[in-house]
Order: structure tokens, then C-alpha cells, then sequence
């Protein structure tokens, strides 16, 4: 069983993927794609909170609206660290369509970025990078004390911004 990393430590991860292709499993906690989830509501099959979806990069998020306050799960696939498109969706999930939950970042993950997508909005992340593994083994996340941008959830702990650098904001 594979795990994940959230509340600053590894747990066993409960939910199973469902690959492309294959059948929705039929119990469990089941993290299917956007395409076979939607393939499934059109089919007039329902969903519970045993359902996630797994998002790629790229993939829309209108469709998914009416089913978000369903999910217990949303995940977004980093398929390329450098890839950014995962923040926005991100932090459309937790600004235009109001996502709640549980936001979990999974694929190429990398220790350095992690505070930055916790500043959109992910709360658990599925780390395969070794060197990133063992870094949050050791110890906690690092702190990012300086940012260009409000956090997503309009965080009040931020200092008031510096007179002539209003890009810059600084945790307090």
C-alpha cells in the first residue's frame, strides 16, 4: 500500500487508482480520472463518499462542478514538476468552484514546491521523488517566509504590505 503525506507525516493511503481502461472498482475508496467519472454519472451511476477524481493537467473543471460537493477526493497529476498548470487548477478548484475538501497533489512532487501548492490550496500530497521522501522524513516542510500572493484561503496572518513593493507580503 502506497502512502501519503499530510499534517506533516506520512499515513497508509487508503485510496486505490483506478487506471485508465480499467473497471471502477467496485469498493474501497476509488480515485478515478475526470473521464471515467464522467462517463459514470452520464451512465446514471452515482457517486459517494468513497469517490475521488484525479485530474490532469490540461483537463477542464466546468464539467466537474455539479459533482465536486460529492467527492472525498480531488487529486491533480504534477506529470512534470515544471509543469505549473496543477496551481491554477488548484486554486480555481478552491476559489471559483468553492472545493472543500481534501486537495491532494500527486506525480512529480518535489520538496521545494510543496509550500507553494499549500498556498493554493493542497492539503496531502503522493510523493514518488526519493530525495523529497526522505527530506520530509527527516523533518518538517520548509518555510517559505516571503510571497507574491495572497494564500487561497485569504489568510489574516499576513503582514500588511511594504510601502513601495506591493508584489512583496510576508507571513507574521
Amino acid at each position: 500500500m502506497q502512502d501519503v503525506y499530510r499534517n506533516g507525516k506520512f499515513e497508509n493511503d487508503p485510496w486505490r487508482v483506478a487506471a485508465a481502461g480499467e473497471p471502477v472498482p467496485n469498493d474501497g475508496r476509488r480515485l478515478v480520472s475526470k473521464p471515467q467519472l464522467l462517463e459514470l454519472l452520464a451512465s446514471g451511476g452515482s457517486i459517494d463518499a468513497t469517490f475521488g477524481v484525479l485530474i490532469e493537467a490540461g483537463e477542464t473543471l466546468d464539467d466537474l462542478a455539479p459533482a465536486l460537493d460529492r467527492l472525498a477526493l480531488v487529486a491533480v497529476n504534477f506529470a512534470k514538476f515544471n509543469d505549473g498548470r496543477g496551481f491554477s487548477i488548484a486554486r480555481l478548484l478552491r476559489e471559483r468552484f468553492g472545493y472543500k475538501g481534501p486537495l491532494r497533489a500527486v506525480g512529480d512532487v518535489l520538496l521545494d514546491l510543496m509550500p507553494h501548492m499549500e498556498r493554493v490550496g493542497f492539503t496531502e500530497f503522493t510523493i514518488v521523488n526519493e530525495p523529497t521522501r526522505r527530506a520530509l522524513a527527516a523533518g518538517p516542510l520548509p518555510e517559505m517566509p516571503v510571497f507574491y500572493q495572497p494564500a487561497w484561503s485569504g489568510d489574516t496572518d499576513e503582514a500588511p504590505v511594504p510601502a513601495g513593493r506591493p508584489w512583496l507580503r510576508r507571513a507574521v
